[in-house]
């Protein structure tokens, strides 16, 4: 790179400045963080920058892609796996794109396990109940995870290792997922089944696939009136994968008897943010708050400072990637929204 490259990063925490400060030593890169979400009230805040680097909660919609390029930005590095706040179709040919794979699948499955042990052990009224000094036991009964059945829908990097975390609870682990993997089945004696039976059967069921049109709200009215009574309800992948709506209803009724949910269907307004001295201006998040029997994490399963260290490092290893000219695995293929080490039509490592 003849000059450096000059990064407006948004949304920028005291947590990543750290990891990503580390990251840029000695690299040439010119990173200005700002605590703003990205949004088309702030994108002219890119003029002079050749990159930008977003997460989960920035806007990347039409308005906002035109002023980037308007603006002479070149890229967009995204510092998470999911890329659905994107507008694909409109940025194709404008602007590239790059994201972090997989940063650190452990410490997403290893909270998913959490969420279950704190809901089943009901560990979060135990702690504030002997806070208070009250050590009674009624009300805190627990059911053994040993014999039990865990459905898994996804067996990507997390769900493969949350499978073998559960598998060794001694559980019994049904999974279901677009691709069948026969050797991950015989390996670690998990189960493929279709979504019916997963429903049926399961007495937890996690969430761990990614955001598509055919996943959203997979979990919804029709499929919660499959699960078993009292299911227990895992969600640490996209939160519009779930009719939260719906999941009350079944809260309600107790069809749905537990529900651990690191992420929710309208968390940009929310999650990251403190709103301890604010009145909770959305009536569904603040009902789902109301039940004892939900355990709501904002969005922090990936928060460890392994991962945080493995985001902050393959998003500087993209970006100067990009800017060395140089092949970039990790480029979004905006033609169909795949990995350009698997589509066709993506050439040289570059979507066009």
């Amino acid at each position: 790179m003849d000059a450096p490259v000059k990064i407006a990063f948004f949304d920028a925490k005291p947590y990543d400045r750290e990891s990503f400060d580390r990251a840029v030593e000695g690299t040439g890169l010119d990173i200005t963080y700002l605590k703003s979400h990205l949004t088309k009230e702030t994108a002219p805040l890119t003029e002079g920058y050749q990159a930008v680097c977003v997460f989960v909660n920035d806007q990347v919609d039409r308005g906002v892609i035109d002023i980037l390029h308007k603006n002479g930005v070149k890229l967009i590095a995204i510092r998470a796996a999911g890329y659905n706040n994107i507008d694909l179709k409109h940025i194709f040919g404008k602007i590239h794109a790059v994201r972090v794979p997989a940063y650190s699948p452990h410490a997403v499955a290893e909270h998913a396990v959490a969420l279950m042990l704190a809901l089943n052990r009901k560990l979060h009224r135990a702690y504030f109940r002997t806070r208070d000094s009250n050590f009674t036991l009624e009300g805190l009964m627990g059911f053994d995870m040993q014999g039990k059945t865990a459905g898994i829908i996804g067996t990507g990097r997390i769900g493969r290792i949350l499978a073998r975390i559960l598998r060794g609870f001694d559980m019994n682990v049904l999974v279901h997922d677009v691709q069948v993997d026969q050797a991950f089945e015989t390996e670690c004696g998990v189960k493929y089944v279709d979504l019916d039976v997963l429903y049926r059967e399961s007495d937890i069921v996690s969430l761990n696939c990614p955001l598509t049109k055919e996943t959203y709200h997979l979990i919804g009215e029709e499929s919660l009136s499959r699960m078993k009574q009292g299911v227990m309800l895992i969600n640490t992948g996209r939160g519009l994968l779930i009719d939260t709506r719906a999941l009350i209803a079944h809260l309600k009724t107790g069809r749905v008897g537990y529900a651990g949910l690191d992420v929710y269907e309208e968390e940009g307004d929310y999650f990251f943010e403190d709103f301890s001295n604010k009145v909770i201006a959305d009536d569904i998040l603040a009902r789902l708050l109301s039940f004892n029997n939900v355990m709501i994490t904002s969005h922090q399963g990936f928060f460890t400072r392994e991962a945080l260290a493995n985001i902050a490092a393959t998003t500087v290893q993209n970006i100067l990637g990009f800017f060395e000219g140089n092949k970039v695995p990790n480029e979004i293929c905006y033609r169909c929204g795949a990995d350009p080490r698997t589509c066709p039509r993506a050439m040289n490592g570059r979507c066009f």
